[in-house]
């Protein structure tokens, strides 16, 4: 996903609350939406901390795009 936009429409179907973070319920959910039921909160966790760049434990939109655009 290298288009930018295709990525923040993908972001924000993510960020269910709208406040521009993606927590990691959020993360759980939108893969289990997409047909993964097999990933715990505690997993969702560990993916997040992956990508967070400023350790806030939740994604922002650049670090989201940061790491689809390695």
């Amino acid at each position: 996903m290298a288009d930018i936009e295709e990525a923040r429409k993908h972001f924000q179907r993510i960020d269910t609350d709208g406040d521009g973070f993606i927590t990691a319920a959020e993360f759980k959910t939108a893969l289990a939406q997409q047909g993964d039921w097999n990933v715990t909160e505690s997993v969702a966790e560990v993916i997040i901390k992956s990508r967070d760049l400023d350790g806030d434990k939740v994604l922002s939109f650049d670090e989201f795009w940061a790491y689809l655009s390695k």
